[in-house]
């Protein structure tokens, strides 16, 4: 059987290696790369983010992220956002009051989360809709969150959010045709992150 050309896009704010490797293990051809010829032509490309909303949008910016992820969706070809690549796909993100614009590819903004501690450190459940593709089989298992902020609204199609709670709920994944991320890192989240990782992949062949 032939294995998926994964590209994990290496635009510098990203645990691209992780990624890699769990992609690998799930029978993935999966490569770490910049060359917007490579993100373009792969059967699905990964965008992985850590740190600021605003470094990340930036770098992205820089290595015409906008452009390929855009080229992609609106050719039918699928996309993964992880963690901070989740949160750069809304319309924007605000920060200590520093708002930077997103992509826009879903309506809203990313904040502050309002719980007494953060960041939001550890494993947590979510409530995935009916009819996910990432959590077909694994919709009761516990994943792997590092972050203070999150959409904490969603305004896009019904039942394509799946949501998490911590001091209140919070856009934990979002699927919405060649679109899928999750604000969680499922390449930490052991055999449950595995899992989501082939379900993607399997939607890909």
């Amino acid at each position: 059987m032939t294995r998926p050309r994964v590209v994990v896009f290496d635009y510098g704010f990203g645990n691209v290696r992780s990624a890699q490797n769990s992609l690998l293990r799930v029978g993935a051809d999966a490569v770490i790369s910049a060359d917007p010829a490579e993100a373009l032509a792969c059967a699905g490309l990964v965008v992985p983010g850590v740190g600021a909303f605003a470094a990340c949008a930036a770098g992205l910016r820089a290595a015409s992220g906008p452009r390929l992820i855009g080229e992609r969706l609106a050719g039918g070809r699928p996309v993964l956002g992880i963690c901070v690549g989740m949160q750069v796909m809304f319309d924007a993100g605000d920060e200590h009051g520093l708002v930077t614009e997103g992509l826009g590819v879903w309506r809203g903004d990313v904040t502050r989360l309002t719980a007494p501690v953060l960041p939001h450190m550890g494993w947590n459940t979510v409530i995935a809709p009916p009819g996910s593709t990432l959590f077909a089989g694994v919709g009761d298992e516990r994943f792997y969150f590092v972050h203070s902020y999150a959409a904490r609204a969603w305004d896009g199609p019904p039942g394509a959010a799946t949501w998490s709670d911590y001091g209140g709920p919070f856009v934990a994944a979002a699927e919405t045709g060649a679109l899928a991320a999750t604000q969680f890192h499922p390449e930490k989240s052991g055999d449950a992150g595995l899992s989501v990782m082939a379900n993607w992949l399997a939607a890909l062949r």
